[in-house]
């Protein structure tokens, strides 16, 4: 017979969902705010958004020691650029470095999935959704983390992208307007968190447009 030892792993997830959605002249980015690890609660007011510059933020659900380890990796990036350029960096480029960051880790990744959300040089909202090794694609909405798989398809329902295959090329933008956005958002997380323990307390939403960067909460359920 023989003997079963207990795997070690680098990683652990711990949860939470990241939502997404740009807009024409606006981005929101949403995250609950609950980390576990199996089924405990570690704690239940751990924001998941980190803001990489005056007009971009990114939401990342995972492996949390992982996902502050990419934010400072960023900041740091982002540091560097500033003072070599003497401007912040844009969002598509932010998305780029992301890409290239995660893709250099490969072999060893950061148990990251990250959305960045913010607003591109002409003003409008933009999203970015990746995966754990920097593939990544420039859509109107996205969804990451524990409960994406419940939200995705309400989004994907409510939404309805266009094809990137359809010629010409449509925006990817959604039709929606800011408060229509938040509503929605409001409603994919308090569905996911009926179905998600992993999801729950407290939800996030930072809303960017060209006045700025606000925020604005929302009570889960705690259970």
């Amino acid at each position: 017979m023989t003997k079963e030892h207990a795997n070690w792993s680098p990683y652990d997830n711990n949860g939470g969902t990241c939502v997404a959605i740009a807009g024409a002249e606006y981005c929101v980015v949403a995250a609950d705010t609950r980390m576990s690890s199996g089924y405990n609660i570690l704690t239940r007011d751990y924001s998941k958004i980190a803001q990489l510059a005056d007009k971009c933020s990114m939401a990342s659900s995972g492996f949390q020691a992982d996902v502050r380890a990419l934010q400072k990796h960023l900041e740091a990036r982002h540091l560097i650029y500033q003072h070599q350029h003497n401007k912040q960096m844009s969002t598509p480029a932010m998305a780029q470095l992301l890409s290239n960051t995660l893709y250099y880790k490969r072999f060893f990744p950061y148990y990251a999935f990250n959305v960045l959300g913010g607003l591109d040089s002409q003003g409008k909202g933009c999203v970015f959704t990746y995966d754990a090794v920097g593939s990544y694609e420039r859509v109107g909405y996205s969804s990451q983390g524990s409960g994406s798989t419940l939200i995705m398809p309400f989004l994907d329902n409510q939404l309805k992208s266009p094809s990137p295959l359809l010629l010409p090329a449509k925006d990817a933008v959604t039709p929606l307007s800011e408060s229509e956005a938040i509503d929605l958002v409001k409603t994919c997380f308090a569905s996911a968190t009926e179905r998600d323990i992993y999801t729950g307390d407290k939800l996030e939403i930072v809303i960017l447009n060209a006045e700025g960067i606000r925020r604005e909460y929302m009570e889960l359920r705690k259970d």
